[in-house]
């Protein structure tokens, strides 16, 4: 089973930035894609960004131009860069790895607040 770590969530005032990182336990140069969600209390869960196996991004309207997500492949790790954060960014980020296997791996989530 794949093991996914996510960290650099944390408490953020609105503008600011953070970088979440998510290692995984598995080569991802070639998975198929790997992506960012996110679920604010109340809310469903969303996509935010999406990176596919041919370095081909998405991203969802409300974090165009404000959100990255990047791969380094050498280290397996895959990374959400948030900037200009705002407070409706406020939600459980959770990274998201999908295979050609065909699997899907879950990262445990990790909190972003964005304080007005």
């Amino acid at each position: 089973q794949v093991q996914l770590g996510e960290s650099g969530g944390g408490l953020v005032q609105a503008g600011g930035s953070l970088r979440l990182s998510c290692a995984a336990s598995t080569r991802i140069a070639s998975i198929k894609a790997v992506g960012w969600y996110r679920q604010a209390p109340g809310k469903q869960r969303e996509l935010v960004a999406l990176s596919t196996s041919g370095s081909s991004t998405n991203y969802a309207d409300s974090v165009k131009g404000r959100f990255t997500i990047s791969r380094d492949n050498a280290k397996n790790t895959v990374y959400l860069q948030m900037s200009s954060l705002k407070p409706e960014d406020t939600a459980v980020y959770y990274c998201k790895l999908d295979t050609w296997a065909p699997y899907v791996y879950w990262g445990q989530g990790t909190q972003v607040t964005v304080s007005s």
